[in-house]
């Protein structure tokens, strides 16, 4: 199943919601994206259901992924929608803690709170070796250890967890 188009209109109609419940929030952080997880249906509906059960909080990029008009880089408490699969806006996020580094620095903490795998650094470094040769590959970039990578720590502003 191949990943359906971002449903910008829906998007805007949750943030509309989002911006009712809790306008002081929205008011201060007035901007926001709309993206998935991963680059693929599966993973994007694998890492989405780790956001909606709490397991997951943070999330990693690579730093050449990100363009200052199409994916501008995050600020500490932005908020992005996140999509499943075929588009569908299911939660907003808010950035509370942002960090560049090379890959290798990730640390046990930031693993834990990606949520993956098994949550240590070992299985971090090999899963995500896997997907940011992938990206490197689709950006016809060579992959490095010492790419930089965007660590971002999300809480899920939108619904709320008992929602």
């Amino acid at each position: 199943m191949s990943l359906a188009p971002l449903d910008t209109a829906e998007a805007a109609l949750l943030w509309k919601r989002y911006a009712t419940a809790f306008p002081e929030a929205a008011r201060t952080a007035p901007d926001y994206t709309t993206e998935r997880f991963g680059d693929s249906a599966r993973l994007a509906d694998e890492l989405l259901g780790l956001v909606l059960d709490g397991t997951k909080r943070a999330t990693a990029s690579l730093l050449r992924d990100s363009d200052p008009v199409e994916n501008p880089l995050p600020r500490i408490g932005s908020h992005w929608i996140v999509c499943d699969s075929t588009g569908t806006p299911r939660a907003v996020l808010r950035t509370t803690e942002l960090r560049i580094g090379p890959f290798h620095s990730v640390d046990d903490a930031f693993a834990h709170d990606e949520g993956e795998d098994d949550r240590t650094r070992d299985s971090w470094l090999t899963e995500h070796r896997r997907y940011f040769e992938r990206r490197c590959a689709a950006l016809n970039t060579p992959w490095s250890e010492e790419l930089e990578v965007l660590f971002e720590r999300f809480t899920v502003a939108f619904p709320p967890p008992s929602a």
